[in-house]
């Protein structure tokens, strides 16, 4: 009774538990089940989330490793770049040649100038002075030389004259010594006096005196003519040394009074003007400067690091800053420097001191551009440029080998005053030789003509650069 009781009271515990484990069981049995599942669907969630944010990382450390890959392989081994890079133009420093006062100024900073434009006129009256007194010195050298020219044949004479002298004493001597010879066995016959062959005797004394005397003054005379024609053979009048001394003292006034108005050597723009009215300038002073902004260049400034594959011809594409992205300079590399930025310092650096921190070098490369995109968006001095330089072709060298022919630089406008001070002497000379010489009016306004023959040569010409 006793096991059939306890295996009676066993039975609804039992069937519960089947009914539960068979879902038909009470409802806390259903909500336990339902709270296990909650539990593993958070966590599901949770990793599902992380991992894709690891996927998402993953896939950008790719996409950048990529796109850095792609960038040193389209870019970066085939270009270098810097923005370390300046435009430079030619700054002409305008300088006096001669003191003076300052009595115009004909150009002001931002104007536009040719070459040969007179910018500063200096007082000419002192230059004047030394010019007319250079003028008149030559002209009375020249007569001076004609003289000596003219000396010689006069001094030719007088040596002709002298040799007849000589010769007729001769003749006299030769006549006396003859007529003594004569007289001196007639004296002992008694057929010629004592006293008349003492007289005979006089007489060939004085006449070899007066030989003497005519062979010295034939001397004298001859060496007179020898030193005359010392300081006149081998040369003319116009190519004599005083007269050249003369014509050079000449041209140095001429082109002093010339040189009293500053012309522009060059083409370009005014900058820097420093000179004013009343002012007192010397020789070398700069008062202005001309900036020649139609043939620019920039400086570009590598690292060391960048110069391994860089050489000149390679093709360059350069932006500045005042006109933007949208606007493109094409050039090539002209050259590199032959030193460091800071070799070349004011103050280079002292690197065998104690304490020394490695610093990073730098070195110009000079990028020469296209003329017509310059023309089209001028530049200026100074204005930063990015400059991206194609190293794909590495035919070029990497220093300049060849030697230049012609001037890097030239201007034209002077030879006109050169010329027109050789004409003028030309012209002193030939008035003072008594030939046909062309009237040019006076010195000082041949100068003045030579200075507008030299502004118009550089109209016509131009300056060359």
């Amino acid at each position: 009774m006793s096991a059939q009781d306890n295996n009676t009271s066993t039975t609804p515990a039992a069937g519960a538990a089947s009914n539960g484990a068979s879902g038909n069981g009470p409802a806390n049995t259903g909500n336990t089940g339902n709270t296990g599942n909650n539990g593993n669907n958070g966590n599901g969630k949770g990793n599902g989330q992380r991992k894709k944010g690891l996927a998402l990382i993953a896939a950008a450390v790719i996409i950048a490793g990529i796109g850095y890959g792609g960038y040193q392989w389209l870019v970066s081994s085939r270009y270098e770049e810097t923005d370390n890079a300046y435009v430079q133009a030619n700054v002409v420093q305008i300088t006096p040649l001669v003191g003076g006062t300052v009595r115009a100024v004909y150009a002001d900073d931002t104007d536009y100038v040719k070459a040969g434009q007179k910018l500063v006129s200096l007082d000419p009256a002192d230059a004047r002075v030394a010019l007319e007194q250079a003028q008149a010195q030559l002209a009375q050298t020249v007569r001076e030389v004609r003289t000596l020219f003219a000396n010689n044949s006069s001094l030719a004479a007088q040596v002709q004259v002298r040799q007849a002298e000589q010769q007729r004493a001769q003749s006299e001597m030769a006549r006396l010594q003859a007529d003594l010879a004569r007289r001196q066995p007639l004296l002992a016959t008694g057929a010629v006096s004592k006293e008349e062959l003492d007289h005979t005797q006089a007489q060939l004394t004085a006449a070899r005196a007066a030989y003497t005397a005519a062979q010295s003054a034939m001397l004298a005379a001859q060496e007179q003519l020898q030193s005359n024609q010392a300081l006149t053979d081998g040369v003319d009048v116009e190519q004599h040394p005083n007269v050249q001394r003369a014509a050079a003292r000449f041209r140095e006034s001429f082109l002093a009074f010339q040189r009293a108005d500053l012309v522009a050597p060059v083409d370009g723009w005014v900058a820097r003007r420093s000179v004013q009215l009343g002012q007192r300038v010397a020789a070398g002073s700069p008062v202005m400067a001309v900036v020649g902004l139609q043939q620019v260049w920039v400086d570009a400034n590598f690292k060391e690091s960048q110069l391994a594959k860089l050489r000149i011809g390679q093709s360059v594409t350069l932006k500045a800053d005042v006109y933007g992205k949208k606007t493109e300079y094409h050039g090539t590399v002209q050259g590199m420097g032959a030193g460091t930025g800071a070799a070349f310092a004011l103050l280079p650096a002292q690197n065998a001191t104690g304490n020394w921190i490695k610093v990073v070098q730098r070195v110009p490369v000079r990028i020469a551009l296209d003329p017509k995109e310059v023309a089209e968006h001028p530049l200026r001095v100074g204005l930063s440029m990015d400059v991206q330089v194609d190293i794909r072709n590495q035919d070029g060298a990497t220093l300049t080998q060849g030697q230049r022919q012609a001037p890097a630089l030239q201007t034209t406008i002077f030879d006109a005053q050169e010329r027109a001070a050789d004409e003028k002497v030309n012209q002193i000379i030939a008035a003072n030789l008594g030939k046909k010489a062309v009237k040019s009016g006076s010195t000082a306004n041949a100068a003045r003509g030579a200075k507008a023959a030299a502004a118009t040569s550089a109209k016509s010409n131009g300056a060359h650069a």
